[in-house]
């Protein structure tokens, strides 16, 4: 086949996937970041402001407790995230059938957000929930999970570390299955017990799969919203009140999209801040079998 030809070939197949990119994630990045030093309310004319809506933000106490919020939402998913689907695929990838097993864990993955939080509503419903029927059997008087201030992003946290375990476990498993049995027969005759292989082989081994696995979750914990949105509105009070659901909420709900723009590009810094700083730290604790190269 000729140069010009499988050019031809690679772009094509490739094209849908670049359209798509531009479509709905470039031209709406570049439009959300024009749109941010402008005053509009969908429907009159736009008037260029500056800077004014981020410093607006950064004076905003809704856009503080939002930022606040999401901080602790997500100091509360990611390690969860990585231990329990770590502990999931460890268990799975010595059992018999685990296919079977990945099946039932990764159902939730592909269920609706919304049947998902009407779902966990009835769980932790404070009154008639089926967590706080179960504690009452046990004598436990259950809280009200979800009109609680304290317990209302735990909860949601819970949530979220559930909902995703099925897609973080079969990552996990994908990176358990690549390692090589020979390390673990070398480990075997040096006379390396259970703790020791996991430590000295499996960790370091999986830490690429590891930090891949941080990255997206820390990227989705900073861009929750469907849970708070279904399960509490961002309440009681502003408890749960998210930096995407201030983002909705200046939009949709307050009509200024100059000064949800805004909001949206922080909230697109930080993420990349934080992504960046991941992958610097990352070169002293993710181990690649090639050496690194």
């Amino acid at each position: 086949m000729h140069t010009k030809s499988r050019k031809r070939w690679a772009y094509f197949f490739i094209g849908p996937q670049l359209i798509g990119l531009l479509a709905f994630s470039a031209i709406p990045l570049i439009s959300a970041f024009v749109l941010s030093f402008m005053e509009w309310d969908g429907f009159g004319q736009r008037e260029f402001v500056g800077l004014s809506n981020y410093i607006e933000q950064f004076n905003n106490e809704s856009f503080r407790i939002a930022l606040i919020n999401t901080a602790y939402y997500t100091v509360m998913v990611v390690p969860g995230t990585i231990l329990f689907a770590l502990l999931v695929a460890l268990a799975l990838n010595k059992v018999r059938g685990k296919e079977i097993y990945r099946v039932f864990f990764f159902m939730p993955v592909v269920t609706s957000a919304v049947s998902i939080g009407v779902i966990w509503m009835w769980l932790l419903n404070g009154d008639f929930g089926l967590i706080n029927q179960l504690l009452a059997y046990l004598d436990i008087s259950g809280p009200q999970w979800l009109v609680n201030s304290n317990l209302v992003l735990p909860s949601i946290a819970a949530l979220s570390i559930w909902w995703g375990l099925g897609t973080n476990m079969v990552i996990f498993l994908a990176g358990l299955q690549g390692i090589s049995k020979s390390y673990y027969e070398a480990a075997e005759m040096d006379g390396a017990n259970s703790f020791q292989k996991f430590w000295h082989i499996t960790r370091p081994m999986l830490s690429p799969t590891t930090f891949f696995i941080m990255i997206m979750a820390i990227i989705s914990s900073f861009q929750v919203f469907d849970q708070a949105y279904v399960m509490t509105s961002g309440g009681p009070g502003k408890a749960s009140y998210t930096l995407v659901y201030h983002v909705y909420d200046l939009a949709f709900d307050r009509f200024t999209f100059g000064a949800s723009s805004a909001a949206a590009m922080i909230l697109f810094v930080i993420i990349l801040i934080f992504t960046l700083v991941q992958f610097i730290f990352s070169r002293k604790w993710v181990h690649y079998e090639d050496g690194g190269k």
